[in-house]
């Protein structure tokens, strides 16, 4: 699997994180698993089209020690289909930036 890794978060930055988590992102129903809707201008014209997949999102994983961002693109409504598969480069860049940005708005410094 394909991922973006923050790793050796502080106890304390954990809670932070988990808080806002908590907060801005869709509960996946499994502790510390969250979902991130990808930015619909982002969509490739297959996952554009699927209308009966959308939302299309990326699942973090938030541990004591690190937030994992996995890197493909999925659907609550299918197992499979043509338009899941791995981040392209604007969605990638779009996640660690948005991921980052995350950090640096609650003063995480890693």
């Amino acid at each position: 699997m394909k991922q973006y890794v923050v790793d050796e978060l502080r106890p304390a930055d954990y809670y932070i994180l988990k808080a806002y988590l908590d907060e801005n992102l869709d509960f996946s129903g499994f502790d510390g698993l969250y979902r991130k809707p990808i930015d619909e201008a982002l969509l490739t014209s297959t996952q554009a089209s699927h209308i009966q997949c959308k939302p299309l999102y990326f699942t973090l994983a938030l541990t004591p020690e690190s937030l994992t961002c996995e890197l493909l693109a999925r659907t609550r409504n299918r197992m499979r289909c043509d338009c899941m598969g791995y981040a392209t480069t604007a969605q990638l860049n779009w996640i660690v930036n948005w991921t980052d940005n995350v950090f640096k708005e609650l003063g995480i410094i890693v």
